[in-house]
């Protein structure tokens, strides 16, 4: 049981950071221009990383929750990068 429930907030982490990053990449950071460098998404990957890493103590929060976390940051920054380019 703790198991299913430590991936359901796997997979909920990794959709609300997508969508997080996303949103603010999208409404917040247009007129950035360092944001269309190729190595945003990695950067926002890695500081999500560094900040969820520390939650790992907590019982139900694990490394890969942390991943998942981290990896779903990148890929957001990467799709509201690929939005703003398409002009949405």
């Amino acid at each position: 049981m703790f198991e299913i429930i430590s991936l359901a907030l796997a997979v909920g982490a990794g959709v609300v950071s997508f969508g997080f990053a996303r949103g603010f990449v999208r409404r917040r950071l247009r007129f950035v221009d360092a944001i269309r460098s190729p190595v945003a998404p990695l950067v926002a990957g890695g500081i999500a990383a560094v900040v969820a890493w520390p939650l790992t103590i907590l019982p139900l929060i694990t490394g890969f929750t942390a991943a998942i976390f981290a990896i779903g940051a990148g890929l957001g920054t990467a799709s509201g990068i690929k939005a703003l380019k398409s002009g949405d």
